[in-house]
C-alpha cells in the first residue's frame, strides 16, 4: 500500500478493482455441512457462475441499481460497458476466486456482529469487478503512463492528478467498479441464502485493490492505495483468508498509523502459479484435500493449498494491526473449472 497527495495511481490500485471478501453467517450447526454435502455442492453449482463463460440465463438474472448508475454515461470510456456488466453481475472470476461453505467459529464476545461465542455455518466469497474493472484498470493505466512519463523502471507509478479531468474520470470509474464488485457478492449471497431457506445472522465485507481518501494522523488528506492490502482502521471489520485447507480470520482493525490503517488481504502465495503446476500433481492435491476433509468443485493445481503461505505465520506477523474475532474454515469449495 502507499499514500499520495491528491493523485491516484491506477496500477497501484490493480486490475481487479474492488476485489473483496464477503461472509454470511447462518444459524446452522457445523454438522449441517457434513450431513448435506451433496445438497450443498448442488446449491453452489446452481447458484454461482465462474470465469468468462456466460452468466445466468435470462430468467434467472437479478437486477441491481448499480447497473443504472449515471456513471456509465458520464464517463465516455464506460458507455459501452453497461451490457457486459449486466451479463456478468452476480458471477465470480477465475484464478483464486471462490464461493465456499465452511465453519465459522466466533471466539471474541465483543465481536460487534451480535454473535454469541460458538460455531455456525458460514458462506464466504472472494471475487472482484470482473471485465468492468479490468477494462477500467488497463485503459487508465495506459493513459497515466502516456500523460505522466516516468523512467522505465518506475513507469507503473504513473499517476493521474485528482484535479485533472482524467483523474476525475478514473476515480468515478474505479468507484463504479468497486460498487459493481460489491453488487456481485450481494447477489451471490442472496441467491444462496434463499436456496438454503435461511437469513444470515450477520455479514462482513471488506475489499482490496482500491484507493480511499483518508486523513493521516497530522490531518493531511491523502489517497491510500491498497493493492493486496485491506483496510484495518480502528473498529473496521474484515476477513483475511488462508487457503482451502487453512482457516481464514474474522478481524477488527486497530488503526495503526504506521501501516496506513491496513493489513494483509490474505495469506499470499508461497509458489507462483507456474511453479505450482510444475511441482504439484492433481492426485497429490486431491489427496491433500481429502486428508483435510475439504470438497472441491473446479479449481486447479495452481490454487493448491500448498501453494500458499502459512496463514498462522502471516497473522502472527500482523498481530499489532488487527484483533482476531473468530475464524472461518472451508469445507465445500467452488472455483472456476469443471
Amino acid at each position: 500500500m502507499l499514500a499520495t497527495d491528491n493523485a491516484v495511481i491506477p496500477y497501484a490500485v490493480g486490475v481487479d478493482i474492488g476485489c473483496r471478501m464477503a461472509l454470511s453467517v447462518f444459524a446452522l450447526p457445523p454438522k449441517f455441512l457434513s450431513q448435506r454435502v451433496q445438497e450443498l455442492q448442488k446449491l453452489l453449482l446452481d447458484n454461482t457462475r465462474f470465469g468468462n463463460r456466460t452468466g445466468f440465463d435470462r430468467g434467472k438474472k437479478l437486477g441491481h441499481e448499480v447497473l443504472e448508475s449515471d456513471t456509465f454515461q458520464a464517463v465516455p470510456f464506460l458507455r459501452n460497458k453497461q451490457a457486459t456488466a449486466a451479463e456478468q453481475i452476480g458471477t465470480s472470476g477465475s484464478g483464486n476466486h471462490f464461493v465456499e461453505f465452511g465453519v465459522v467459529d466466533i471466539t471474541d464476545p465483543t465481536n460487534e456482529m451480535g454473535l454469541a461465542v460458538g460455531q455456525y455455518v458460514g458462506l464466504l466469497s472472494h471475487s472482484g469487478s470482473r471485465g468492468l474493472g479490468a477494462s477500467v484498470a488497463n485503459h487508465y493505466t495506459k493513459l497515466a503512463m502516456e500523460n505522466c512519463q516516468l523512467p522505465n523502471e518506475a513507469k507503473h507509478l504513473a499517476w493521474l492528478g485528482l484535479d485533472s479531468e482524467l483523474g476525475q474520470e478514473y476515480w468515478a470509474a474505479m468507484t463504479l467498479a468497486g460498487d459493481f464488485a460489491s453488487a456481485c457478492h450481494h447477489q451471490i449471497h442472496h441467491r444462496l441464502a434463499k436456496a438454503l431457506g435461511e437469513r444470515p445472522l450477520a455479514k462482513v465485507e471488506n475489499h482490496h485493490n482500491f484507493a480511499w481518501k483518508e486523513r493521516m494522523a497530522d490531518g493531511r488528506e491523502v489517497i491510500v492505495h491498497r493493492k493486496g492490502a485491506t483496510p484495518a482502521g480502528r473498529g473496521v471489520l474484515g476477513i483475511i483468508p488462508g487457503s482451502m485447507t487453512a482457516p481464514g480470520f474474522i478481524v477488527r482493525g486497530r488503526g495503526v498509523a504506521e501501516s496506513l490503517g491496513s493489513a494483509s488481504h490474505g495469506a499470499g502465495r508461497l509458489m507462483s502459479r507456474t511453479r505450482a503446476k510444475q511441482e504439484l500433481g492433481e492426485a497429490q492435491v486431491r489427496q491433500y484435500l481429502r486428508d483435510h476433509d475439504v470438497v472441491l468443485q473446479g479449481g486447479g493445481v495452481d490454487e493448491a493449498p500448498m501453494a500458499y503461505k502459512d496463514i498462522h505465520a502471516v497473522m502472527q506477523s500482523q498481530q499489532e494491526l488487527v484483533d482476531v474475532l473468530g475464524s472461518f474454515t472451508p469445507k465445500i469449495v467452488r472455483m472456476d473449472g469443471a
